[in-house]
């Protein structure tokens, strides 16, 4: 007990004396120019402050240094790396949520796997309306194509009616088949992003099961 009031008391009275220094009139600026020279002087100088300076009290020492002044560039770059460094802490605190959510949503594995295989059962259910749909689109085609044909084959001259039909079913018919080949690479995509969120959902359990050290 005796040793700890000594040493608080010592503590206030070396931050008294860094006070009174500080206040006494004694501080000198001492600093560094461009050619590595040293400078003192009893006032801040425009110099000082270009090039960070230290302020020295009565005795010879160091009581604060002060850091040059950044240029517009360095001010920028510096802001810049700030708000990256900001991005990926909140990015990382973002993960950190999302894994802390999927590990309390889903105990184990299995219950795990079977929400991934619902997702992947929607995007089949899709590519699926989808195929009956190109499938009836390319029957009207065909039908328009042949009665086309009917009249071409009877030497008749097709109708601009149905000319414009035909030109018009066909979009249709490419939109359809565009849509299903979106579905197709989704699906793709969707099978391997669930491969990886699936080894990260075991690394997370894993590391769980852990015992803390």
């Amino acid at each position: 007990m005796r040793t700890t009031l000594l040493i608080a008391a010592t503590v206030m009275l070396l931050a008294g004396v860094s006070v009174h220094a500080q206040n006494s009139g004694n501080i000198r600026y001492k600093w560094y120019d461009a050619q590595g020279l040293m400078h003192f002087s009893d006032s801040l100088t425009a110099e000082a402050m270009k090039y960070g300076y230290d302020l020295v009290n009565d005795r010879g020492m160091v009581i604060q240094h002060v850091p040059r002044q950044l240029t517009a560039e360095e001010r920028a770059a510096a802001n810049k790396l700030a708000a990256e460094q900001a991005a990926r802490q909140r990015a990382a605190q973002e993960q950190a949520n999302a894994d802390a959510q999927m590990l309390s949503a889903y105990p184990d594995e299995e219950s795990y796997k079977i929400s991934q295989q619902q997702a992947l059962d929607t995007v089949d259910q899709q590519i699926h309306t989808t195929q009956i749909n190109l499938r009836s689109q390319e029957k009207a085609l065909t039908d328009l194509l042949g009665r086309a044909a009917d009249i071409e084959n009877a030497k008749g001259t097709v109708p601009r009616t149905l000319a414009d039909s035909i030109a018009q079913q066909r979009n249709v018919v490419a939109g359809q088949r565009n849509t299903l080949r979106r579905q197709q690479a989704l699906r793709e995509q969707t099978v391997q992003s669930q491969a990886r969120q699936l080894a990260h959902y075991r690394e997370l359990r894993a590391a769980q099961a852990q015992p803390a050290q």
